[in-house]
């Protein structure tokens, strides 16, 4: 659950210690405005790396939505290899199988 709060800079500025501690919980975030302006969006160190990391991938493979479905057809159709074939193929061998 995405949980929100819009309040002004100056009262955050105010709460600063709190909002801090707050937004370390999961999908915790504080909108700060302005003259009643989205300013600023604070939120976790961890959750700001994770949308950075999202965004990477998102930037890496832009049809990643339409890939897993694809891939997912092949599958089913029996199209693929065991990741073991793949490995294998690369040169790594996994314990126990030759």
């Amino acid at each position: 659950m995405d949980t929100k709060t819009i309040i002004s800079i100056s009262e955050a500025r105010k709460e600063i210690f709190k909002i801090a501690k707050k937004v370390q919980r999961p999908a915790v975030n504080f909108i700060l405005t302005e003259k009643g302006k989205p300013k600023v969006v604070m939120m976790s160190a961890n959750e700001f790396d994770s949308w950075k990391e999202t965004m990477e991938v998102a930037s890496i493979f832009p049809h990643l939505s339409k890939d897993i479905t694809k891939a997912e057809k092949e599958y089913k159709k029996g199209y693929g290899i065991k990741l073991e074939d793949v490995l294998f193929k690369e040169g790594f061998i996994l314990s126990g199988k030759k």
